[in-house]
């Protein structure tokens, strides 16, 4: 075995090893960003393919983990603004999304109120209250002012609320 093809293997081990333990948590920010459980698949199998290819850069990095949620992201907003004529549709079932709430009940209606939002706004809520970033972060990630992020984040918000009055304890 030469040098490189032991690096190359290590390499490969140590994707391989970062997907089996992360892939819950990232199907699970897809699904979010999604809103459709299938869509989140071929979003984030999309990503990790691309992950891998570059993978040796990626791990040297102060956080992979970041690295490729942002991959994720801006996937995501490229998949928005594809003009794609035979897209896939939703359909009437609520996609399986493991998040550990609280209240189920909760859970199912914000999953509900959150397919309502548009995708940019869905992005921010994602990004600003599940993944718990901060303004300016978000703002880097979707590649827009912090201003922006406030005040689409509030509009967001602001439009969970309406869809259901249960959600007013939200924040």
């Amino acid at each position: 075995m030469t040098k490189g093809s032991a690096v190359k293997a290590d390499t490969e081990r140590d994707f391989r090893e970062y997907v089996v333990t992360r892939q819950a948590h990232l199907l699970r920010t897809a699904a979010l960003l999604t809103g459709d459980r299938s869509r989140a698949e071929d979003l984030l199998q999309t990503v990790l393919t691309e992950a891998a290819t570059r993978w040796d850069r990626i791990r040297r990095t102060d956080n992979p983990d970041a690295y490729v949620r942002r991959m994720l992201y801006n996937e995501q907003i490229s998949w928005w603004r594809r003009a794609v004529v035979n897209r896939e549709r939703s359909t009437d079932r609520v996609p399986e999304v493991p998040v550990v709430p609280d209240d189920a009940d909760l859970r199912l209606t914000l999953a509900a109120a959150l397919r309502q939002l548009t995708p940019s706004q869905r992005a921010m809520v994602v990004l600003r209250y599940y993944e718990d970033l901060p303004e300016a972060q978000v703002a880097e990630i979707l590649g827009c002012s912090v201003g922006t992020v406030r005040s689409q984040t509030h509009r967001a918000i602001t439009r969970l609320r309406k869809l259901d009055p249960s959600l007013e304890t939200i924040t």
